[in-house]
């Protein structure tokens, strides 16, 4: 092979390296040992199930906030990645639900109460355009523990929520690997409280001065297990019924990428069942959310990281990147 000959691939080898597309430069760096690492360590023994406003549940916030530093990541507000809260009750015979809403909490201030000490974590990569923001989020707390159990007493939560809040992880890194800023500012969201009645979401939205100018929020809450053993490939996509792109864009991704998903496409309405999803929905803001569906292992102290469907979870954390730099960059949708 002469000079001439190896100069003319040299270039052409050049420039297919800088022809590849920012997508596929964030699609390269979502893989399976990253979801193991992050889901072992959170679903653990030692983190003794992630319960909200516990010290197990500290430790779990502080560990994405570990991560998030070490990607370079900007807090969302201030120089703290966390979001503090507080979350007030009746005290516990009187079987109420958590309330973060300021005029709840005043009322029940005025009698016996029970009160948890939450953190959201809230990181962000600013916009070309900073006065619009996508979200892609997932809760992180999970049941905790229970003494009383006869055998495992710890709910580790591996595919709630851990499963999700590693694809939040690994698609803050992604969207840095692109080396492109996009178009709005994306927020990676990790939601205390969720287990406890979607307090942390429900808390950011209430105190949010810019909730009007989210365009939209993907949420993850199960992307781990199989429902049935004999369809490994299957998720649920479900997405606000006024944004049919939304199903365009998956069906196009899983072509394209060689995704092995076969999703149950549910378009709805107004998407307020279920997760964290709700506390936008019910704010009219566009919503996709990727879920697995029910397993037996569900809220039990079986739910550990050796059941986790790999190929799966790695391949909906792809999907779910391709969609947020849609969300992040597509001028309408």
């Amino acid at each position: 092979m002469n000079k001439l000959t190896l100069g003319l691939l040299s270039l052409a080898l050049s420039a297919s390296v800088w022809a590849e597309s920012p997508e596929k430069k964030g699609l390269e760096t979502i893989n399976r040992a990253s979801a193991e690492a992050h889901i072992g360590f959170l679903a653990s023994d030692e983190l003794q199930g992630r319960e909200a406003g516990y010290l197990s549940g500290r430790i779990a916030g502080q560990y994405i906030v570990a991560y998030l530093k070490t990607l370079g990541l900007q807090p969302l507000y201030g120089d703290s990645f966390f979001q503090p809260f507080e979350a007030y009750r009746k005290e516990r015979q009187r079987k109420a639900r958590y309330q973060v809403h300021p005029d709840s909490i005043a009322l029940l201030k005025q009698e016996v109460h029970q009160k948890l000490s939450l953190r959201n974590v809230l990181a962000k990569i600013e916009g070309k355009n900073p006065n619009e923001y996508v979200i892609v989020g997932a809760h992180y707390d999970h049941l905790g523990l229970d003494p009383l159990l006869d055998g495992d007493q710890i709910y580790n939560g591996a595919d709630d929520n851990a499963s999700g809040v590693a694809a939040v992880l690994q698609i803050a890194r992604a969207f840095l690997a692109t080396g492109v800023q996009p178009e709005r500012t994306v927020i990676f969201a990790f939601w205390d409280g969720e287990e406890k009645g979607l307090l942390g979401s429900e808390y950011f939205v209430q105190s949010c001065s810019f909730v009007k100018q989210i365009r939209g929020y993907l949420n993850f809450d199960m992307i781990g297990r199989n429902n049935d053993e004999s369809k490994p490939r299957h998720v649920v996509y479900f997405y606000t019924e006024a944004h049919p792109v939304f199903g365009d864009w998956l069906k196009n991704d899983i072509k394209e990428y060689g995704l092995k998903l076969e999703p149950n496409y549910r378009p709805w309405d107004r998407p307020v069942g279920g997760s964290d999803n709700a506390s936008f929905a019910e704010r009219d803001i566009p919503v996709i959310w990727y879920h697995t569906d029910g397993h037996p292992d569900y809220h039990l102290p079986s739910d550990h990281a050796d059941r986790i469907n790999w190929e799966k979870t790695v391949d909906i954390t792809k999907a779910s990147f391709l969609n947020m730099w849609n969300l992040a960059n597509e001028e309408k949708y």
